[in-house]
């Protein structure tokens, strides 16, 4: 009975991911990060056959206690960075902060992507509530975009009421690096104080690379992000992470 349970747990789960990597796909989230749920679909079968046809009591028991050291590892693994990733999901920042940078994220002809409005209507809430907030919008033109991002982004607060006046904006950047690089140089006032506004999974590694690019006391700010899409997020943000710290 323990082993027919444990594979109909495991093609429950196989189900379930392939079901979700589905849902993303359909939203358009990712550039083809939607397929690694349908990988850990296959991984879920593969496990939930074999514990219905006992093959893995067929594999040398030294070969089984490697895979028992490297799983145990791996989801150690998982589980550190992924604390240090909720750790960041709760920022607040602080009040009367001298800039604001929004990290940039797609836009489309008529309207922000629903991640990028998150971010904005943080902005909104932070600069009505900090009149003297400058507010840096920081992003380039993507190949799926129709115009830079930090057009669409300074469009969407002027139309929600925040002046012209107040609206920095850097539209040649790529990546969160070069977000604060270049928003960075775009700061005159010495010794500003900073936040960096972005979604809730990304403020920990946006904080990390602000302090790689000379911003050790910038705050970061987070603003929510679709709960539907939060277990795809919070799965490539492990993937990002790993690949800042081996590139750092």
């Amino acid at each position: 009975m323990g082993t027919y349970m444990a594979s109909g747990i495991c093609l429950i789960a196989a189900l379930a991911s392939a079901a979700y990597g589905v849902h993303v796909w359909a939203a358009h989230s990712g550039t083809g990060f939607w397929m690694i749920w349908l990988a850990i679909a296959c991984v879920f079968v593969a496990v939930g056959l074999s514990a219905w046809f006992g093959w893995w009591k067929a594999v040398p028991k030294a070969a089984r206690r490697a895979c028992a050291v490297v799983l145990c590892a791996a989801l150690i693994c998982f589980g550190t960075v992924e604390g240090f990733v909720i750790s960041g999901m709760g920022a607040a920042g602080e009040p009367g902060l001298d800039y604001v940078i929004v990290l940039g994220a797609q836009v489309h002809r008529t309207r922000p992507s629903l991640v990028l409005k998150y971010r904005l209507d943080k902005a909104i809430d932070y600069l009505e509530a900090n009149p003297k907030t400058v507010c840096i919008v920081s992003g380039g033109k993507g190949a799926n975009e129709p115009f830079p991002e930090a057009q669409g982004m300074a469009d969407y607060l002027e139309r929600h009421g925040i002046a012209k006046s107040r609206i920095i904006r850097e539209s040649r950047s790529e990546d969160t690096r070069q977000n604060i690089a270049n928003s960075r140089r775009l700061i005159t006032k010495h010794d500003a104080s900073i936040g960096i506004i972005t979604s809730d999974f990304h403020v920990f590694r946006a904080l990390q690379i602000a302090r790689d690019q000379g911003l050790a006391d910038a705050k970061g700010i987070a603003s929510g992000s679709p709960k539907d899409m939060l277990a795809n997020n919070m799965l490539r943000e492990f993937f990002a992470e790993i690949k800042y710290l081996i590139k750092r």
